[in-house]
């Protein structure tokens, strides 16, 4: 991974914890309404809609976060160096 893709993963992740910090999890990362309830009107996903859990569920795998709370994992934390901002969030 290039410094400058790693510099950008632990910015994301540090603004995360900020967020999680802050009470923001899991249950605030949804799109609006529109996107999930309202289908598509045109184009080859006519009459879809998004499918969140899903897309949530791959983009946490892919961060490298907890799928249930959204959180960072430790894992992830310490790959990214990040062990200080870690031990706000899993003492001991």
């Amino acid at each position: 991974m290039s410094l400058l893709l790693r510099c950008g993963e632990r910015s994301f992740n540090v603004k995360r914890l900020f967020n999680v910090r802050e009470g923001y999890g899991r249950k605030d990362d949804i799109l609006p309404e529109r996107f999930t309830r309202q289908p598509l009107r045109q184009g080859l996903s006519k009459g879809l809609t998004a499918r969140t859990e899903e897309m949530i569920e791959e983009y946490y795998r892919l961060r490298g976060w907890d799928l249930s709370t959204g959180w960072p994992t430790p894992e992830k934390l310490r790959e990214l160096s990040l062990e200080k901002e870690m031990k706000s969030f899993y003492p001991g």
